[in-house]
């Protein structure tokens, strides 16, 4: 960095990097006095040749800032659900009181713990935001609407619905009885709803407001007034739509760069017959483990960005530290496909960690088993051997029992025919296997590490071959928080050198990177 007369002029990298870091002020790169450099001084920008400008960018300007003010926070970035619990309170808490939304990972855990993490989080943080995942469970539909109980009972002001394949009467049920109307008579949305999806055809459905038959067979049912019935009629089902990419568990693995602009085209194609879908916002998911992965997704017109995979290597996750250390040292390559717990006779996989667990391997195989035979008692002495000593640990009759004993006081409804039906029992009892993995990775089974279920997309390995060699490389130094500050002020400084960049400003490759620095460095 060199002194003018006119004031100071930037140019080397070091310098450059440091003008286009300060983001509250603009940065000029002029040429003066034969040199070609960066300034945020005006007076030095006003006594040179002005070639390319950008504006001050806060990381609070990226984004839909309609997103911010609806969920009461500081900037159009959130935490998604991590089932399980992983997304935990103590996640979700630093999240809100950071200004961040988070959603509780409340998919895959007992309606009493879920009861009981929204009772502590309504009462730890009254007036900040954060929400609670509402998976869609069509082989267990008591459970939907024993979320839906919780958040109403505990005042949840937003849901996160995630796997919805069409609307159910429990989404349709929590978003209407939170409307109302205010002073002016305007129809007042108490309960905001973010819909996960990866496909046109299942966002259409939020796009629009709930189906008559819905809203009437709720209120035939007691679960809502007529008046709250009317005004559903009124406001589309989701408030944003987020775009999922290729993330971790369930995912379709679809292209961002297709997916997000398909449906923020198919929202504008649908306002022009359902006006009120024009104010849903349409957010960006999967993939987002870098700040140039989030200034893409912005620059592509996401509303917001939410991050996955990379929050749960962090301090606050609830995933026994073997799993965080896996994750610390994972590539972007290093994902594989697997069957899921929740739909496996339907085929469907979730993306997870495959360096240093075999739980992908393991659990192709029981599917591939499930469809080679027609039950239990059909398979070969050797294949059932080999099973209850590697993956089960256990004999299968006492796996079934297990089942029995799970179902019985979970829901009842799964045990249905399967006494009749061997190849039901053959699938509930490999989905013992299959559920129980994740858990083991959560409390840390020592002697299950090889079958460790750990949910994870290619963000994770972009996020650590950005954070190698800085202070956040280290999994003590992983706050969620911290990490969201980093990624928005990176995608902001990167949106400012892209614009430079369309200007026709050839700048230095090391000021194209963004390294995160700790807050007392900044």
């Amino acid at each position: 960095m060199t002194t003018s007369r006119a004031g100071i002029l930037a140019d080397t990298a070091d310098g450059i990097t440091a003008v286009l870091s300060d983001l509250t002020r603009p940065c000029w790169i002029v040429r003066h006095d034969g040199r070609v450099g960066a300034t945020s001084d005006e007076r030095t920008a006003a006594h040179a040749e002005v070639l390319a400008a950008v504006a001050p960018l806060p990381p609070e300007q990226l984004g839909d800032r309609r997103f911010a003010a609806a969920h009461g926070v500081r900037a159009a970035y959130a935490a998604g659900a991590m089932a399980n619990g992983i997304a935990s309170p103590a996640l979700v808490s630093a999240m809100a009181r950071a200004g961040y939304l988070a959603s509780y990972g409340a998919a895959g855990v007992p309606p009493a713990a879920v009861d009981a993490a929204l009772a502590e989080l309504s009462r730890t943080l009254v007036g900040k935001p954060f929400a609670c995942n509402l998976i869609h469970s069509p082989a267990e539909p008591a459970l939907e609407r024993a979320i839906v109980d919780a958040c109403l009972r505990h005042q949840v002001r937003c849901v996160e619905a995630s796997a919805f394949m069409g609307l159910t009467g429990e989404v349709v049920r929590y978003r209407a009885a939170g409307l109302g109307v205010d002073r002016r008579g305007r129809v007042e949305v108490r309960h905001r709803l973010i819909a996960k999806v990866s496909r046109v055809e299942v966002a259409e459905p939020f796009l629009r407001p709930a189906p008559a038959r819905l809203l009437r067979a709720l209120v035939e049912a007691g679960d809502l007034t007529p008046e709250q019935a009317r005004l559903a009629e009124q406001v589309p089902m989701a408030d944003d739509i987020t775009a999922e990419a290729d993330s971790g568990g369930h995912t379709d693995r679809r292209p961002l760069l297709v997916l997000l602009p398909e449906l923020i085209a198919a929202r504008d194609r649908l306002a022009r017959t359902v006006p009120a879908a024009a104010a849903v916002r349409v957010g960006a998911a999967g993939g987002i483990g870098t700040p140039a992965a989030a200034a893409a997704a912005f620059a592509l017109g996401a509303a917001y960005v939410v991050t996955g995979s990379v929050n749960q290597a962090t301090v606050e996750a609830a995933q026994c530290d073997t799993a965080k250390q896996l994750l610390t040292q994972a590539d972007f390559a290093d994902c594989a496909m697997a069957p899921s717990s929740d739909m496996f006779e339907l085929g469907v996989q979730v993306q997870v960690l495959r360096r240093g667990t075999m739980f992908a391997t393991r659990a192709q195989r029981l599917y591939d088993t499930y469809r080679a035979y027609d039950g239990i008692d059909a398979f070969p002495a050797e294949l059932r051997r080999e099973l209850e000593a590697t993956l089960f640990q256990r004999p299968l009759d006492a796996v079934w029992e297990d089942c029995v004993s799970y179902f019985t006081e979970r829901d009842p409804a799964q045990l249905a025919g399967a006494d009749a039906d061997p190849k039901r029992k053959m699938a509930l009892v490999f989905r013992w296997y299959l559920g129980l993995s994740s858990g083991w990775s959560i409390r840390g089974e020592a002697g299950r590490v090889a079958d460790y279920q750990i949910w994870c997309g290619p963000a994770m390995g972009g996020f650590n071959n950005w954070a190698a060699g800085s202070y956040l490389a280290a999994l003590r130094n992983r706050h969620v928080a911290d990490i969201a500050d980093q990624m928005m002020l990176g995608a902001a400084y990167l949106t400012r050198v892209a614009q430079l960049r369309t200007a026709g400003v050839r700048l230095p490759a090391d000021c194209a990177r963004f390294v995160p620095r700790p807050r007392e460095e900044r």
